[in-house]
């Protein structure tokens, strides 16, 4: 035979049984007693239903009388996250004792009400305080950076004989987070037995307030106790050696936390795949992500903005697809830096299926807006790139500075000028960012006048050329292309702090001045101050041998570009070989440089080598350039140009003529130049 049991809750079973009996007053309050309310409380299992057993206990006057039955209901609510309801209960009972005031201030502690814990506390402490209070009180202060009351809590500790190091762990925390680390100090050094969890909060505190290497004495310092660390100190210790920069120690933490056999969590994972990808080791960031098996959005993100801010845009890219392939979906974050990946590469295919992709799944916010700017300016789509901008509601500075340089670098020049006057009438104030494209955008006009204006401008603003690198170095190239060589070596001396692209602009400088003593000093110099070249510096120190007929020191410094820096030669360095060469009448040799290069050579190789054939009126020798020239680039209007302009050099106007019908037939046309010159009208 089947029994059924039909399931009653215990609220409304309490309700049948009081309905059942004929003497309400009296039945109830027997029931009641023989079935303690903290019993029918314990069966609520949701808020509903704790408001009706509320109801029923207070319709029996059982939550006045019963402070345990208060404390009970007090809790539920505050669990449930109904502090308002819990403190309705509270300010009910006359006379609370202090366990009630306790699970009070838990209430508001455990959902987050940090400001209430804080008002809670100046009625709790007039009855009494013990240690799960002033630790309530002091995270709660911890939290809001409450400076002022967490003295008045040391104050009422310090009245306690005998505080607890729990009390003091959480003292350290209040003082760290407020940024009083001599204070935190002080505490610490009065705790009597320091624990992994007290180190750590003098570790945090330190980190947090920036100063990283002392964070990183403290771990020492916790070593030489021989106290281990948690997962909570390595990953502030990563953090602090991401700050830093420090691989080497970064390397070594890593090493410990394999050594010790903490398991490796998802947070600090993350931190040791940051602490990798910012001091520029991509390759172990990328092993560490691989290495572990429950990898989030959070990690995939963390590695796509590795790679992107690591320059390596196709390996970011190719990971993108990859998340995809496995389910998961970005968040604006990944989104952004993925766009930024495609403007990196010019991958504008790529750029618009994640525009559409951050469509479709509503991920759309200031930063992927701004994202989308700099991808399609960088993708030279001047007309999308502002369709977003002014898609935009609300534009903030990198708004505008996103698509002033874009149209700037894109030689919309006029077009990011006017954008700056519009900027300046809607109120918002550039930068140095701002500033640097402008002074971008007058250097490829050479419009020196407006340049200068701007330079003013930007010293009103604060924005000093001294103080910042990018500035500086902007500026100079503008007056150096402007043909201000005494101007650009005045800004170049002032810049305190010079970056290898600083000392690479000046010598270009001097280089397109034919000055060629003054390139030559200039790069010797920056040598001896142990300032690494790089490959645009030696683009323009070739550039400057080119221009002044320095042959021999020309063919020195690219011989130690490959030989004493272990650079690879692109194009542009052998372009400039080729022009030197060739300007000096050393055509053979310029020819045996292109005929040996090991990559392809471009139109600007071959314009150099035809430049110095018409130059020495070698026209026998171009001839030989011209048929391999032609074989290689059959579709390629520039060069048939360039063959044009050799014949018309030598007066062989039918030729000249042969090769302009010869393009028309095959429906090539060269894009008009253009040049601009500034002129003062009277």
């Amino acid at each position: 035979m089947l029994r059924l049991r039909l399931w009653v809750s215990p609220v409304r079973k309490f309700m049948f049984q009081r309905i059942r009996v004929h003497d309400v007053s009296m039945t109830s309050l027997h029931y009641a007693a023989s079935i303690p309310c903290l019993r029918l409380l314990s069966k609520c299992k949701s808020i509903d239903s704790l408001r009706k057993a509320h109801g029923i206990l207070t319709g029996n006057g059982l939550i006045m009388g019963e402070i345990s039955c208060a404390t009970k209901l007090v809790s539920l609510y505050g669990s449930f996250g109904y502090t308002k309801d819990a403190r309705l209960v509270f300010d009910q009972i006359p006379e609370p004792d202090f366990y009630l005031r306790k699970v009070m201030l838990s209430c508001y502690y455990q959902n987050r009400e940090s400001l209430e814990v804080v008002k809670f506390y100046s009625l709790v402490r007039k009855h009494g305080y013990d240690n799960i209070v002033f630790s309530i009180a002091l995270k709660a202060c911890s939290e809001m950076q409450e400076l002022d009351t967490g003295k008045k809590i040391h104050c009422d500790i310090v009245k306690v004989p005998g505080s607890d190091d729990i009390v003091l762990t959480g003292l350290v925390d209040m003082y760290a987070k407020c940024g009083e680390m001599k204070t935190a100090c002080r505490v610490f050094d009065g705790i009597a037995l320091r624990n992994v969890v007290s180190w750590t909060s003098m570790i945090a505190g330190y980190v947090k307030n920036g100063l990283h290497e002392e964070g990183l004495a403290v771990y020492n310092q916790m070593r030489g106790n021989s106290v281990s660390g948690n997962e909570v100190t390595y990953g502030t210790l990563v953090t602090a050696c991401a700050k830093l920069g420090a691989l080497h120690q970064g390397k070594w933490l890593h090493g410990c936390l394999i050594k010790s056999g903490i398991e490796l969590g998802s947070c600090l994972v993350t931190s040791l795949l940051d602490m990798y990808v910012k001091c520029g080791d991509i390759s172990n960031a990328r092993r560490v992500f691989n290495d572990y098996s429950h990898v989030d959005l959070v990690m995939w993100t963390a590695m796509i903005v590795g790679y992107t801010h690591n320059a390596s845009a196709n390996e970011a890219l190719s990971l993108f697809q990859k998340m995809k392939g496995v389910g998961i979906k970005p968040n604006c974050v990944t989104i952004a830096s993925v766009l930024s990946g495609c403007g990196m590469v010019g991958n504008l295919e790529l750029g618009r299926l994640v525009h559409s992709i951050s469509i479709k799944a509503g991920l759309w916010d200031t930063n992927v807006a701004n994202a989308l700017v700099h991808m399609y300016a960088k993708c030279y789509q001047n007309r999308e790139a502002m369709y977003v901008f002014e898609m935009e509601s609300e534009k903030d500075l990198v708004a505008w500075n996103s698509i002033i340089s874009g149209l700037s670098q894109n030689g919309s020049v006029h077009e990011a000028l006017f954008l700056f006057h519009r900027m300046n009438i809607e109120a918002v104030t550039p930068n140095g960012v701002t500033v640097a494209s402008l002074f971008s955008a007058c250097a490829s006009l050479g419009w020196l006048a407006l340049g200068s204006s701007l330079h003013a401008y930007s010293l009103k603003l604060g924005v000093l050329a001294s103080s910042s690198v990018h500035v500086g170095t902007a500026l100079l190239d503008f007056y150096a292309k402007c043909g201000d060589a005494e101007s650009a070596r005045t800004v170049f001396d002032t810049i305190e702090e010079k970056n290898t692209i600083t000392w690479s602009a000046m010598i270009g400088g001097y280089g397109k001045q034919g000055d060629k003593k003054g390139s030559i000093e200039l790069f010797e110099e920056m040598l001896k101050k142990e300032q690494k070249p790089n490959e645009s510096t030696f683009t323009s120190i070739l550039s400057a041998c080119s221009h002044t007929g320095m042959v021999n020191e020309g063919k020195k410094y690219f011989t130690a570009m490959y030989k004493d820096y272990n650079f690879t030669p692109s194009t542009k360095h052998y372009t400039c070989m080729v022009d030197m060469l060739a300007r000096a009448g050393e055509l053979e040799q310029a020819l045996d440089v292109i005929e040996k290069m090991p990559i392809q050579p471009d139109v600007r190789c071959y314009a150099a080598f035809l430049h110095g054939c018409g130059m020495h009126s070698r026209f026998d020798i171009g001839e030989i350039v011209i048929k391999k020239m032609l074989d290689l680039h059959p579709d390629d209007a520039s060069y048939y140009v360039l063959v044009s302009n050799l014949y018309a050099l030598d007066g062989r106007w039918s030729q000249a003529k042969e090769m302009r019908n010869l393009m028309k037939q095959r429906g090539l046309s060269k894009i008009a130049g253009q040049s601009t010159m500034e002129t003062e009208l009277s």
